[in-house]
C-alpha cells in the first residue's frame, strides 16, 4: 500500500488554497483590465495634462506650468459659477429625489395586481437615454411649448408667456424638474428592496405598544433603511455635481453662459478652445471636490446611525 508523503500532501493543500484563492481573480480580472484602461488610465494622463500647456498637435512640445492652469481656476468667475449652477443643481434635485423616491416606495411597499405596472412606469424615465429625455424637455420648455401653452391657454396665467430657456433661473428650474423626474425612480428602487428588510417583529412590536403609522415609520422603518438612505445620498450628490448632458442639450450653457454647470464648462475649454490642460485641471477639481462631499456624507451619515442604533 503507497503512501503520500508528507511533503507532497502539503505541496497538494498549497495548489489547492492557491487555485482557491486566484479562481476569484480570474474571473474579475478581465473587468479589472477593461475599468483600468477604460477609466484609471485616463484619470491618470488627465490629472498628468493639467499640470502643463498642453499641446494636441502631433510633434508639438506641451510645456509644463505646474499649478499654473490650478491657480487660473481658482481666479476664474466663470469656474466659479459653473460650479456653484452644478451645486444648485444638486441641492435642487437629491432631496426631492430621496423624499418622493421613498414616498412611492411606501405606496408601492404591500403587494396588489397592479403594483409591478406601476413599478415599472416609475422606473420607466430611469432606462430611458438622458438625449432623448433632455430634447423632450427643451420642446416642452420652449417658448411656445407645451408648459406655456397649457399655463396661457388653459390655466390663463401670466407665467404662461415665460422664456423659461432665456434667463440663470428659470433655465435651470427646467433643468432641475428634469433631474427630480428622471431620478425618482431609481431612489424607488433602492427604498423598495430596502423596506423588503424591515424586521416585522419590530413593527408588530410596536404597534402593539401603541404607536400609529408615523411613530412606526419614525422608530422602526428609518433606523432600518438607514444604511439605503446614506448609500442613494452619496449616489445622488456625485451624480447631480456631475450633471452635463441635460444642460449640453437644453440650454448649451447659455445664455451668454449662465447655465454652465462645472462639467460644460470644463467640456468648452477643452473641445471648443482645445485648452486640454485647463479642462483637465477642472476635471481634477471637480473629482477631488465630489471625493470630499462623499466622504464627509459617509462620516455624517455614519455617525447619525451610530446615535440613532
Amino acid at each position: 500500500m503507497s503512501r503520500v508523503s508528507p511533503q507532497k500532501s502539503t505541496d497538494r493543500r498549497s495548489s489547492k488554497k492557491f487555485k482557491n484563492l486566484a479562481t476569484p481573480y480570474l474571473f474579475i480580472a478581465p473587468g479589472l483590465i477593461l475599468f483600468a484602461a477604460a477609466v484609471i488610465y485616463p484619470a491618470i494622463q488627465a490629472f498628468r495634462m493639467s499640470f502643463y500647456k498642453w499641446q494636441i498637435v502631433n510633434n508639438a512640445l506641451s510645456k509644463f506650468i505646474g499649478f499654473q492652469n490650478y491657480n487660473r481656476a481658482f481666479h476664474d468667475t466663470h469656474f466659479w459659477l459653473g460650479l456653484s449652477n452644478s451645486a444648485i443643481y444638486m441641492i435642487c434635485t437629491v432631496p426631492f429625489e430621496m423624499v418622493l423616491g421613498l414616498a412611492i416606495a411606501l405606496l408601492l411597499k404591500k403587494k396588489s395586481p397592479s403594483q409591478p405596472i406601476f413599478r415599472v412606469l416609475f422606473y420607466l424615465p430611469v432606462v430611458t437615454s438622458w438625449v432623448v429625455v433632455s430634447l423632450l424637455f427643451k420642446y416642452l420648455f420652449a417658448d411656445q411649448g407645451l408648459i406655456n401653452f397649457t399655463l396661457h391657454d388653459f390655466l390663463h396665467l401670466e407665467s404662461g408667456n415665460t422664456s423659461w430657456l432665456s434667463s440663470r433661473a428659470t433655465a435651470l428650474v427646467a433643468i432641475c424638474a428634469l433631474g427630480i423626474w428622471k431620478g425618482i425612480g431609481w431612489a424607488m428602487m433602492i427604498y423598495l428592496a430596502a423596506l423588503q428588510g424591515v424586521p416585522q417583529e419590530l413593527e408588530e412590536a410596536a404597534t402593539m405598544d401603541g404607536a400609529n403609522k408615523w411613530q412606526r415609520f419614525r422608530a422602526v422603518t428609518v433606523p432600518a433603511i438607514a444604511p439605503a438612505t446614506t448609500f442613494i445620498s452619496v449616489m445622488l450628490v456625485i451624480g447631480g455635481l456631475n450633471v452635463f448632458t441635460s444642460v449640453y442639450l437644453i440650454t448649451g450653457g447659455g445664455p451668454i453662459g449662465q447655465t454652465d454647470v462645472i462639467l460644460s464648462y470644463m467640456y468648452t475649454q477643452a473641445f471648443t478652445y482645445l485648452d486640454f490642460g485647463y479642462g483637465s485641471s477642472i476635471a481634477s477639481l471637480l473629482a477631488l471636490f465630489v471625493f470630499a462631499i462623499a466622504i464627509l456624507q459617509l462620516r455624517l451619515m455614519r455617525g447619525r446611525n451610530e446615535v440613532v442604533d
